[in-house]
């Protein structure tokens, strides 16, 4: 039963008519959590249960996925930015305006930079998980899965049709041990159709490659937002065996914030809570410890 795996409040927000849900556990200095592509607020459960004893813990749902509303194109712009706005929206509402420790993963990298290029005043700490902040790394192809997915009907139909994207990414996203039924179930549970697919199929064709693409400018503003948060606790956790996010973008990260603490474990792949849940977890709430 996910209740069982996920034993937490459900909470809306209502963005311009779609529900956004979101999880808010705790009290105490907010941790914000914001996942990626394709999973949901789902990722972060052990580590809500981890930390929500001392911190106030803000799980978003993006607007697509989980347990929020998953509107057609012509009620949402499923674009990076409108997904920043949104997490602003979400974070004004409940008052969280400072003393923020910012964990991300996936797209929840590109989302929560850019939240936190325009706000860097109320970060006050960054835990980075296999994702990116940057264009693709020129050393980095753009991986052939992704292509079939983005430019192509083929991809459209494996991705809305038959679910290819997240059901493909249980098993691929962990190496030391695959995930169990009930795990991999709940992960592809709210794509359960073409209509509520929409947002996975967005997300890989909103990635901008070339100047000429919608969000390029953006991504390049967040890329050198980075320089500004050199005083600001950072922590970097990859999984090398990363489908996408691989030693490409950790090298990325190295060289772009050598002042950071990095964490790399060659054996995990791209969910890398699921694959080294405890090591990493311990990880963060030492990294929160050491700089409180």
């Amino acid at each position: 039963m996910l209740q069982d795996l996920m034993p937490f409040k459900q909470n809306y927000l209502d963005l311009n008519g779609n529900k956004m849900h979101y999880l808010n556990e705790g009290e105490g200095e907010p941790v914000v959590m914001v996942h990626g592509n394709p999973s949901w607020s789902f990722y972060y459960r052990n580590l809500v249960s981890a930390l929500s004893e001392n911190h106030q813990c803000i799980v978003p749902d993006h607007i697509g996925c989980g347990m929020s509303d998953k509107p057609d194109d012509a009620n949402y712009d499923y674009t990076l930015k409108q997904r920043i706005d949104d997490l602003e929206t979400l974070l004004d509402s409940l008052g969280v305006k400072e003393n923020i420790t910012l964990v991300v993963h996936d797209w929840g990298g590109m989302i929560g930079t850019g939240f936190a290029a325009r706000y860097p005043e109320r970060i006050k700490r960054l835990v980075y998980l296999n994702t990116a902040a940057f264009h693709l790394p020129k050393s980095k192809p753009f991986p052939w899965a992704l292509w079939i997915c983005r430019d192509t009907l083929l991809g459209t139909a494996l991705v809305r049709g038959f679910n290819a994207f997240s059901s493909i990414a249980s098993y691929v996203g962990v190496k030391r041990k695959p995930m169990d039924k009930a795990t991999r179930k709940a992960y592809v549970a709210p794509f359960n159709n073409w209509k509520n697919r929409i947002s996975t199929l967005r997300f890989v064709q909103d990635i901008p490659l070339k100047p000429e693409h919608r969000n390029y400018d953006l991504v390049t503003e967040i890329g050198d937002s980075l320089k500004q948060f050199q005083q600001t606790p950072t922590l970097v956790c990859f999984g090398l065996r990363d489908f996408v996010f691989d030693a490409h973008f950790y090298a990325e990260w190295q060289e772009r914030m050598p002042y950071a603490e990095f964490h790399e474990f060659a054996d995990c792949g791209h969910y890398i809570l699921e694959d080294a849940s405890e090591e990493v977890i311990g990880l963060i709430k030492g990294f929160i410890e050491k700089h409180p």
